[in-house]
């Protein structure tokens, strides 16, 4: 399993304008992005590959693209340790996770679907 993270960027520029850089009206700004956990795949690269399938975009005004991929285990060891706070930062991040899986990819029932993607993991799954 691995864990593949996205970056977002908005052009601030095409919202009032052409936001192309011909015309120097671009003005992109890194915004946040999310992570997937991807299961049902073996290698790096064809987990990357298939989020970048899920969800890249490439618009004049918004752009999402995978930018790093992990093992569970390495992402899993980078959280924080909030030594079992009731409002954990850590439980947080868990719960954000994206769970994607081309097995579970073949139950939607249109393209735009995202009803088969899981929400969270647990400390116990990890």
């Amino acid at each position: 399993m691995f864990i593949v993270t996205t970056q977002v960027l908005e052009n601030y520029g095409a919202h009032a304008e052409s936001g192309k850089f011909a015309d120097g009206q671009n003005y992109w700004k890194f915004k946040g992005g999310d992570e997937y956990l991807v299961e049902d795949l073996d290698r790096e690269q064809d987990a990357m590959a298939f989020v970048a399938a899920l969800c890249m975009e490439n618009g004049i005004g918004y752009k999402e693209y995978p930018c790093h991929i992990q093992t569970v285990t390495e992402w899993a060891n980078e959280l924080p340790d909030d030594a079992g706070e009731v409002q954990s930062s850590r439980d947080y991040y868990l719960s954000r996770v994206k769970r994607v899986s081309p097995i579970k990819a073949k139950e939607r029932k249109t393209k735009n679907d995202r009803s088969w993607i899981e929400q969270g993991i647990t400390e116990e799954e990890l």
